[in-house]
């Protein structure tokens, strides 16, 4: 029988949303994804360029927009090289020094991404969204308390970061603080309830605690809200039914992460395990749309309750407005350019 889900350590959580509910700081851009297919031709816009040691050519003029283009069509080996040409052209623009981190984190250059994230940072101290992409890119490095420390710092600046705090998760979650971590994932949902990787993290740190119940209401609504059918969403809520019996459901799970992605090992390993394979006897019936709907309600009372407590004493309930709506960046390069990176 599915067990109903019991809360983990409620004083964390009530802290940290009442923490989110300061929302004070600055903002940065709003995400957006990626949509531009790869290109496999070069950007030329002027004859006078540059071979930096990559062996890469690149224009010495190149403009922000031209290396945001590359980057969006996720050459970012190019990118890379173009966002370096443009920063040794305009050293004073903090954004270029964090699309030149992004590129770099993006293309596997980590001590490239990190000095990259630092120079914007020299630049704007407070520039939130280059602490919390050097927070990611010391985790990848395995320096864990060097990443706590940036998106703690990025969190004081930004309380309303839904960014900083799922990246916070991350950390807690690295550090095996399994219900530190939670709480950090409930907060970033109680800013942006349709944060889907901070529901596929939070399933993800629930199937690692053992507690699978707990994660198929997460994992279900992450796979509903997801419209690229991401593998790993599909694959972890597989797992999830399959350890409380769903195996149905897991199947099914598991043959959708393999049509999202044909190489996904780990998915066709678990589908032959369960394909076939009858729900243990006295299993709730559920459905994928049952548990992420039951989810989603969680998550608007979590949304409600920070909204309402964010208000000033006495104000009307009735019409709340939400203070983390997003505000347009008061300084602009040649163009602000969001942060599509998701985990």
């Amino acid at each position: 029988m599915l067990r109903s889900t019991q809360p983990r350590a409620v004083a964390l959580a009530s802290l940290a949303l009442l923490a989110a509910t300061a929302c004070g700081g600055s903002r940065d851009a709003a995400r957006t994804g990626d949509t531009t297919s790869a290109s496999a031709t070069p950007v030329v816009v002027s004859p006078d360029t540059t071979t930096p040691a990559s062996g890469i050519i690149v224009p010495s003029t190149v403009t922000y927009e031209e290396a945001d283009s590359v980057f969006k069509a996720r050459d970012y080996a190019r990118a890379t090289e173009m966002f370096d040409a443009y920063t040794k052209r305009r050293s004073d623009n903090p954004w270029g020094q964090y699309m030149l981190g992004l590129a770099a984190w993006k293309s596997g250059q980590l001590d490239r991404a990190r000095a990259a994230f630092e120079d914007a940072l020299q630049l704007d101290p407070k520039h939130v969204k280059s602490m919390v992409n050097l927070a990611r890119v010391l985790l990848e490095e395995d320096k864990t308390p060097d990443a706590l420390a940036r998106v703690q710092q990025a969190l004081a600046v930004d309380s309303c970061s839904a960014d900083g705090w799922r990246v916070l998760g991350r950390v807690y979650a690295q550090l095996r603080n399994t219900d530190e971590a939670l709480g950090a994932y409930r907060t970033a949902l109680a800013i942006d309830p349709q944060d889907t990787w901070s529901m596929n993290n939070m399933g993800l740190v629930l199937i690692r605690a053992g507690r699978y119940d707990e994660a198929l209401g997460p994992l279900a609504r992450a796979v509903q809200l997801s419209d690229e059918g991401v593998p790993s969403f599909q694959n972890n809520l597989g797992v999830s039914l399959e350890r409380t019996g769903h195996y149905t459901l897991a199947a099914d799970a598991y043959r959708k992460a393999l049509d999202a992605d044909t190489s996904y090992a780990k998915a066709r390993v678990s589908l032959a395990r369960v394909d076939g394979r009858s729900d243990d006897p006295g299993v709730d019936s559920v459905s994928v749309a049952s548990l992420g709907d039951a989810f989603a309600q969680e998550v608007d009372a979590w949304h409600a309750a920070r909204d309402v407590a964010a208000l000033p004493h006495g104000a009307d309930t009735t019409a709340v407005v939400k203070p983390d709506s997003v505000q347009p960046d008061s300084v602009k390069p040649d163009s602000v350019k969001p942060d599509s990176v998701k985990p």
